[in-house]
C-alpha cells in the first residue's frame, strides 16, 4: 500500500435479481475499501455472492443500492461514455478462461481488442504492445499469435486473458476464480505471474476464490462472505491464525492442509447455506452455527472491530488464544 487514500471505496453495495415474482438479493449491503497496491482476497462458499460482487464493481451487473468509488469517482452515478472511460482503469479476469475469449479471433487480435476499441495504439506501436504483453505472460507471439483459443490449454488461455486485461494499463484488476479450474502446478504459475505483474504494473488486486490456502498466500487482507454479506475482514495472517467469526473458523477447519506438520483441527462445515430468497432472521449464519443463541435469531449482528484492522459481524466473536 503506497497511499492512505483508498483506490476503491465501496459503500452499502447491494445487487438483486428478479426470480419468479420475488427479489433475490445476491449481495446485501457490502462495504469495504482497497488501498493502492493492496491485494484484497474474497472467500466464501459457492453462491455466497463474491463473483456477483466483482461484476457489480465493474458495472457488468447493475447494483440496486450503494456506491462504488474509484479514485473518488462514483461509478454508479456515471452513464455512457463517462462510465466507459472511467472503467478503463478497472479490468476483470473471468473464471472460465476459454469461454471468456472470442473463439473466432486470433490471440494477437484478442489482446489488441482494447487498444483497437479505444484507438490508444495503432500500427507498429499496437503490434509492439501486443507482442510485449504476450511475452510478459509467457506466450511467444511469433509462434502463437496467429492461433485461436481452442488451440491452447486452460492455463495458456488464462495467461492470454491476463494479457488482454493489462492492455489498457488498469489500476485495479479483479481476478474472479482465476485458478479454480486449473491444475495445481499451473495454479502456481498463474499466481506467480500475477505477483510479478502486480509489481511491474503497480496493480491493485481483488482476488476472488474459494481456496483459503491460495487466498492467504496472495492477499494482504481477506474478506469472508456468507449469503451476500461480509462477515469478517482482517489481515491475511491474522485471519488465518485467529478467526473471530465461527463461519471463518469452520471454513479454515474444513480446508485441506498441505503441511503435514500443521496441527489444525479438522472439522466439517455442516448443512447447506439458506436460500437468499428467504434468508434467516437475525444472523444469517445462525442456522449452521454451533454458537448460536436466541439473540442471534432476534438481531442481526453489527460489524465491529475486535482488533486493529480486524472487523467481524458476530454477536459472540471468538477470542484469540494467547
Amino acid at each position: 500500500m503506497t497511499e492512505t487514500t483508498p483506490l476503491l471505496r465501496v459503500r452499502d453495495l447491494s445487487v438483486t435479481f428478479p426470480h419468479r415474482g420475488h427479489a433475490l438479493t445476491a449481495v446485501d449491503g457490502v462495504s469495504f475499501e482497497v488501498s493502492r497496491g493492496e491485494t484484497l482476497g474474497v472467500v466464501g462458499e459457492s453462491g455466497c455472492g463474491k463473483s456477483t460482487m466483482g461484476r457489480a464493481l465493474m458495472r457488468i451487473v447493475t447494483s440496486a443500492t450503494g456506491s462504488v468509488e474509484l479514485n473518488g469517482v462514483d461509478l454508479t452515478s456515471l452513464r455512457g461514455r463517462a462510465l466507459r472511460e472511467t472503467r478503463r482503469k478497472m479490468q476483470m479476469i473471468f473464471q472460465d478462461p476459454i469461454s471468456s475469449l472470442n473463439p473466432r479471433r486470433r490471440i494477437a487480435d484478442i489482446v489488441a481488442e482494447p487498444l483497437d476499441a479505444w484507438k490508444s495504439a495503432t500500427g507498429t506501436e499496437r503490434d509492439a504492445t501486443v507482442e510485449k504483453l504476450l511475452r510478459e505472460v509467457g506466450i511467444d507471439p511469433a509462434l502463437h499469435g496467429r492461433r485461436y483459443p481452442r488451440q491452447f490449454s486452460g492455463g495458456q488461455c488464462q495467461r492470454i486473458s491476463i494479457a488482454r486485461a493489462l492492455a489498457m494499463r488498469p489500476e485495479l484488476l479483479i481476478c474472479d476464480e482465476v485458478v479454480s479450474a486449473l491444475d495445481v502446478s499451473v495454479q502456481a504459475q498463474i499466481l506467480n505471474l500475477l505477483e510479478d505483474l502486480k509489481a511491474e504494473y503497480g496493480l491493485t488486486l481483488i482476488f476472488i476464490a474459494h481456496d483459503l490456502a491460495v487466498v492467504k498466500n496472495v492477499s494482504d487482507r481477506i474478506a469472508v462472505m456468507y449469503l451476500g454479506q461480509i462477515v469478517e475482514m482482517a489481515p491475511a495472517q491474522l485471519l488465518y491464525d485467529a478467526p473471530a467469526h465461527p463461519y471463518t473458523a469452520l471454513l479454515l477447519g474444513s480446508a485441506l492442509e498441505a503441511d503435514p506438520d500443521q496441527s489444525r483441527e479438522r472439522v466439517v462445515l455442516q448443512g447447506e447455506p439458506p436460500s437468499p430468497l428467504d434468508p434467516p432472521s437475525g444472523c444469517r449464519f445462525r442456522t449452521r452455527c454451533p454458537d448460536a443463541t436466541d439473540l442471534c435469531a432476534r438481531e442481526a449482528p453489527v460489524p465491529r472491530d475486535v482488533a486493529p484492522g480486524h472487523r467481524v459481524a458476530c454477536h459472540f466473536p471468538r477470542r484469540r488464544a494467547d
